[in-house]
């Protein structure tokens, strides 16, 4: 018997390279994988390192519909990332591109590897606002209130 579809949001960024780029070339790679096509993507958006250094970011967020299971499409995430020249020297470095799966379903998914929904992803406004352009039952007035200071200009 086929899995389900499940409706899946990630979150992706760069701000090192040419970060559109990057991003655009990651988002036609990840609706190639298998088993997975890509529903809509959200404006580019632009902001400041949150709780990092370096340039700033440019983010977007997409809509995806999976077969694939948490930990299969988090790996296929990570070598997307791979692909597109990432190193991880350190938590927060700048980066090539960062694609985080922010939610999955409804899953709530505790483990060592992987958290969904995406434990940080209510406390950045380059997450929320492209979520909300996407899907905005998703994001609460309250939780877009709580991100209000931070600086993300639409692009």
């Amino acid at each position: 018997m086929a899995r389900e579809l499940v409706n899946v949001y990630a979150g992706l960024g760069a701000n090192l390279g040419h970060a559109r780029q990057s991003i655009d070339s990651a988002i036609l790679a990840l609706g190639k994988l298998p088993e997975t096509l890509l529903v809509g993507r959200s404006s580019f958006y632009q902001s400041a390192p949150f709780q990092a250094d370096g340039p700033d970011y440019t983010n977007a967020v997409v809509h995806l519909r999976t077969r694939l299971n948490a930990i299969d499409l988090l790996r296929a995430f990570q070598s997307v990332e791979d692909l597109a020249g990432r190193e991880r020297p350190y938590r927060n470095a700048p980066r090539t591109l960062d694609i985080d799966l922010l939610l999955y379903g409804d899953g709530n998914i505790q483990s060592p590897e992987l958290q969904v929904p995406h434990p940080r992803m209510n406390e950045r406004a380059f997450v929320l606002l492209p979520l909300s352009e996407l899907a905005p039952e998703l994001v609460t007035t309250d939780e877009l209130r709580g991100v209000q200071d931070q600086v993300v200009n639409r692009l």
